[in-house]
């Protein structure tokens, strides 16, 4: 798949470092890597603001779709339109669908049918793919 936003491994690499992301970034964005849950600095962050892709900047949630899942990892019931892109991921003996950003295709984490209403879902995101933004 094709996306807007396009650097080679060196560069994202480069790009993480300069923005002073945690160590396992760019396992997670550009290889599909998992954090341990109850482990992501972002997991218990209540604050007003948005979450980005921390590769790009791309906005991908409000922090007011954000909430405790219990899961261990950062949840939110809806995405900015258009923000993320989903695929089916077949991994590890299971059908799941991956979420990952629009503008750049990093790995995000996944979306699940089981969240609060209005929309039902459960974007199950891992810390290290995004960076929060503070309500001004």
């Amino acid at each position: 798949m094709t996306y807007p936003i396009q650097k080679t491994e060196a560069e994202w690499k480069a790009l993480l470092a300069q923005k002073g992301a945690e160590p396992r970034a760019f396992d997670v964005t550009r290889h599909a890597a998992t954090e341990r849950p109850f482990t992501g600095k972002y997991e218990r962050v209540w604050a007003d603001g948005s979450y980005h892709c921390i590769c790009c900047g791309n906005k991908l949630f409000d922090s007011g779709t954000k909430f405790d899942a219990g899961c261990g990892w950062p949840s939110f019931s809806e995405a900015v339109p258009g923000s993320i892109k989903e695929i089916t991921d077949r991994s590890h003996g299971m059908v799941r669908t991956e979420t990952v950003c629009a503008q750049c295709g990093a790995h995000l984490g996944h979306v699940f049918p089981d969240g609060p209403t209005p929309t039902g879902l459960r974007y199950c995101m891992n810390s290290a793919s995004l960076d929060f933004a503070p309500k001004a």
